[in-house]
């Protein structure tokens, strides 16, 4: 998903990747074979307040799919090189930078998060990809700077940072889930690392630290979209989870509903 430059890099003492939960498989893996069709499970809600709201889909997400790895057969079978038929070569965000110094994956893993646009859901970044966008942003790599294994672990915390901002974000829309009993999907986000949000502000001014990063997600209502501000703070030791970020999330204060969400939440917190 996002690929801001502003997550640390930060090299990690973990157990290897085999041990975490694989992601869901893709379309086409023989692990979906199984699944009967028009099951009430996987069928399309008959509520017209659950229908998704339309979007246009970032490029990067486009051909996604093409590089989730399926976990039955990924692992054994000959990868085959997805190129664009244009001009036979790699999607230019999965294309080895000049000089890189070390080869890295183009797998991607999908995310929990639901497309707003469509029954997917979003694929985050592959390590080739988030070393191709810090190339973008200005970074220069130098020797010593940054391993192999280093982006190993980048992505992990990156997903994993997204992954818990989404769970924040379902707390708040609980609130609404007699209006939007499908529950949200994500229609597009933004990276604003210096862009402080008030809040992050008047906390400095308190002395507290500044965020190293700042992302506004706009979620689909069934219908409405709702904007939400997401301020990361480091804390500290990462764990073997992949999981070192404080996030602050909440609805911005763009509506009477928003402001309305966060009146009962403080009073909720204030007297519990």
């Amino acid at each position: 998903m996002g690929l801001s430059a502003s997550t640390p890099a930060v090299a990690v003492q973990t157990a290897s990747a085999s041990q975490h939960q694989s992601p869901s498989p893709p379309s086409g893996c023989p692990m979906h074979e199984g699944k009967m069709k028009g099951c009430p499970v996987n069928a399309e809600p008959a509520d017209p307040a659950c229908e998704r709201k339309t979007s246009s889909v970032p490029a990067h997400q486009e051909r996604a799919y093409e590089y989730v790895e399926c976990p039955v057969t990924g692992a054994g079978a000959e990868k085959k090189e997805s190129l664009d038929p244009s001009n036979l070569m790699p999607p230019p965000n999965q294309t080895p930078a000049p000089d890189q110094p070390f080869a890295l994956s183009t797998a991607r893993e999908e995310s929990s998060i639901p497309r707003a646009d469509s029954e997917k859901k979003w694929v985050y970044p592959s390590e080739q990809m988030f070393w191709n966008a810090m190339l973008k942003k200005g970074w220069k790599w130098k020797d010593d700077d940054i391993s192999q294994r280093d982006m190993y672990n980048i992505i992990r915390i990156h997903n994993q940072n997204n992954e818990q901002a989404w769970k924040e974000i379902l707390k708040w829309e609980a609130l609404h889930a007699v209006e939007c009993p499908c529950g949200p999907s994500l229609v597009r986000f933004g990276g604003k690392a210096k862009a402080y949000s008030p809040r992050a502000r008047i906390r400095s001014w308190m002395g507290y630290e500044l965020p190293f990063d700042r992302h506004d997600w706009i979620i689909n209502r069934c219908g409405t979209e709702v904007r939400y501000v997401i301020d990361y703070y480091d804390g500290g030791e990462v764990n073997q989870d992949y999981q070192f970020t404080i996030l602050d999330v909440r609805p911005a204060l763009d509506s009477l509903s928003a402001v309305w969400d966060r009146m009962k939440v403080a009073w909720w917190r204030w007297t519990s």
